[in-house]
């Protein structure tokens, strides 16, 4: 990557961070300042004098002085990113590729840096390495929006040379490996270099690099006319390779007869330009038809047994109209809520059967709301009033099933002093509480709205995650099995099977509600959480970069505090990305027994067995791989690789990463609290030295 771009690259820390349990929509702003998250003053001064100086030598000094004066600093990774450009654009590349590392270790979504990073192993000859982070680089380009920070017009200009940066880096590989090739082998390598360098011409055709890599590609390929093309596109480009492509060019401009030849220049001149010509995606024609919905009842005649566990399951129950079954808090309790100061501004209560809450307004007087709606079921259960008009707005206080108690739950997760979480101020009636804006998404089926998005203009057409939400739209298969016609002949309307889809697939149709970076997009109709499309029914989303979250939704050593990011923090295993597991490997959406089996899980009374479908060959080594006794809580697979370190509704869930062996340097260096230990949740007694000690010998068993 050139001087330039590596400087564009080099973008700092997003102005403001994203509050969690909340729907995004591309439009929305991000809410609070991060240098507010610094943990001193003296931090907050270091962090910004580093961003705001301009001297690349002077910013490489002030980043090696604050990741020395704050090694455990929560933002160390954006320091890390900093720092590691810095020192590759200084040309100091083993040291720019360890802060690379050490960066991407807290914060792996970082396409740029992953860029950066790509360029400086290919610079070192690290040919495997640098595909490896060419090839994450696009995967997380195609994955997240652009940065908070850049306008759409930067981005737009940025993109494109950053893919063209990976896909030259991709091709450049393959060419230099087709030199140690023959034969096939060989030709293999020349026209996959050559599909590369393309596609990064395409990109960026002021880069002169690809220009002169794909002429060596297509000269090696015979393709002289296209070689001498690319070869004289280098030439004109200019830059450090302009002599090399002077020197491919003489031999071709000598092998002319000599009475045609002419000058070097003229020559040169009438080479045309390269015209590079990319193959288009192939498109899904079924998948611009529009869709039919039906409704989840309509599944219950033919599908009883499916449908009746569905009914029990938390989907089903995300979002329902008042009953008073449905209702789960102590009402009764005539608990109050009081603001930090003391001061009390909310109690509960209930008229009747209905239940209600009340907030005091601007002049103190109680402002009575009933309960119109329950939100959840299996662990908290928070409730909504719907107003005159038609906006739902939800109570700030949330009834937590597990400790049997009242809670501002959002003041618990949010950064301090959020809007939603100020009880003195539910009596607003604000944007930061109502339903519609930030939790139908995923609390309801079907859903669209205007594009002004007024609260007002959400229309659902189902409470809940209905069937069609991960099955796609059904009115055709309905009305095909009601006529008793041979439902293999059914119309476009055919549910979906998940079985048929692959990995990423999979992880894209449940992480529409599990994850919370998603950003949500209207379709041409106003849909919300789904296209209004017969094929592709669930949207591809973009999702808001990482870093652009508040840091309370990580641990100090980068993983996920947060369940909100389950679908982010499994995206991370290598279990996902390398062995292709998904979201259905381990869970069961309707299982048999929902009311014993809150999770979902495939093999609730064998939890090993969602690992060992796969890992098989653990089964039979038992206590030699896990130095536990076999029916210990620590023989468990997910004990050691899935710790509960994140944080659900007022209790510890397991993450998703699915690590390797716990990390004793990260805990050692932020404290349990901050980098919780796997072996410490257990062994409560021990410090983090103990640990280390231990897992240092691991790798020593049978495994």
């Amino acid at each position: 990557m050139c001087i330039a771009l590596m400087a564009l690259v080099a973008f700092a820390l997003p102005a403001r961070s994203q509050i969690v349990d909340t729907a995004l929509f591309r439009e929305d702003y991000t809410r609070f300042t991060v240098l507010d998250q610094a943990e001193s003053e003296p931090e907050r001064r270091a962090l910004r004098a580093l961003l705001n100086e301009s001297d690349l030598r002077t910013k490489d000094v002030l980043a090696e002085e604050f990741l020395s004066a704050f090694p455990a600093s929560p933002l160390l990774a954006a320091v890390y990113d900093i720092a590691a450009k810095a020192a590759i654009d200084l040309g100091e590349l083993d040291r720019g590729i360890a802060r690379a590392e050490a960066s991407l270790r807290i914060l792996p979504e970082n396409p740029l840096l992953l860029v950066a990073l790509a360029d400086a192993r290919a610079a070192k000859q690290q040919f495997d390495q640098a595909v490896t982070n060419a090839r994450e680089a696009l995967r997380q380009l195609d994955r997240f929006d652009k940065p908070s920070q850049l306008s759409a017009s930067a981005w737009t200009a940025l993109d494109p040379q950053l893919r063209g940066s990976c896909h030259l880096i991709l091709g450049r590989a393959a060419l230099t490996q087709s030199f140690q090739e023959t034969g096939s082998a060989k030709a293999r390598q020349v026209a996959n270099a050559i599909e590369q360098l393309t596609r990064s011409r395409s990109l960026d055709r002021a880069n002169p690099q690809a220009a002169y890599l794909l002429g060596i590609a297509h000269g090696l390929a015979r393709q002289r006319a296209k070689s001498e093309s690319n070869l004289a596109d280098a030439y004109r480009l200019g830059g450090p390779l302009r002599a090399r492509a002077r020197q491919e060019l003489e031999k071709s401009h000598r092998e002319r007869p000599a009475d045609a030849r002419g000058s070097f220049e003229d020559f040169v001149d009438e080479i045309p330009s390269a015209q590079i010509q990319v193959e288009p995606a192939k498109r899904d024609e079924l998948s611009r038809q529009a869709a039919s919905y039906a409704g989840s009842d309509s599944c219950r005649d033919c599908h009883s047994a499916i449908f009746d566990s569905w009914k029990q399951t938390g989907m089903a129950r995300m979002f329902r109209e008042f009953e008073p079954a449905n209702v789960l808090g102590n009402f009764e309790s005539r608990s109050e809520f009081k603001t930090e100061d003391g001061v009390t501004v909310g109690r509960v209560g209930t008229l009747g059967d209905r239940p209600y809450m009340e907030f005091r307004d601007d002049r103190g007087q109680w402002q009575r709301h009933l309960v119109d709606y329950t939100i959840g079921s299996k662990w908290q259960q928070a409730y909504a009033t719907r107003l005159p008009d038609g906006r739902i707005q939800v109570f700030p206080v949330q009834y937590n099933l597990l400790q049997g108690r009242w809670l501002n739950f959002w003041r618990v997760i949010d950064p301090p002093g959020t809007e939603r979480s100020r009880l003195g101020e539910f009596h607003q009636m604000s944007r930061a509480t109502n339903y519609q804006l930030n939790c139908a998404s995923c609390h309801t089926s079907q859903l669209s709205t205007s594009k002004a998005r007024h609260p007002t203009d959400f229309v659902q057409l189902e409470s809940g995650v209905n069937c069609e939400m991960c099955h796609g739209p059904s009115a055709d298969h309905v009305a095909a099995a009601r006529a008793g016609q041979p439902l293999g002949q059914a119309s476009k309307g055919k549910p979906f099977r998940l079985a048929s889809l692959d990995a990423d697939e999979h992880v894209t149709l449940c992480g529409r509600c599990h994850m919370q970076s998603n950003l949500f997009d209207l379709g041409l109709r106003g849909e919300v959480n789904f296209t209004g499309l017969s094929g592709a029914f669930f949207p591809p989303y973009k999702g808001r970069p990482i870093n652009e979250f508040s840091q309370k939704a990580f641990h100090r050593d980068g993983r996920f505090r947060e369940t909100t990011f389950i679908g982010e923090s499994f995206v991370r295993s290598a279990c996902f990305r390398i062995g292709g597991a998904h979201c259905g490997s381990c869970h069961d959406p309707h299982p048999a027994n929902p009311g014993a089996n809150p999770k979902s899980l495939k093999f609730l009374d064998e939890p090993d067995r969602m690992c060992l479908q796969c890992h098989r060959e653990y089964a039979a080594k038992g206590a030699g791989h896990t130095k536990h006794a076999p029916k210990s809580p620590g023989s468990r697979c997910t004990s050691c690789h899935m710790p509960k370190i994140m944080h659900a509704l007022m209790f510890e869930a397991s993450t998703h990463r699915i690590d390797d062996i716990p990390d004793a340097e990260a805990t050692i260096r932020f404290g349990q609290d901050k980098s919780p230990n796997a072996c410490l949740l257990c062994h409560d007694d021990r410090d983090p030295s103990w640990a280390q000690r231990h897992l240092a010998s691991w790798p020593d068993s049978d495994d």
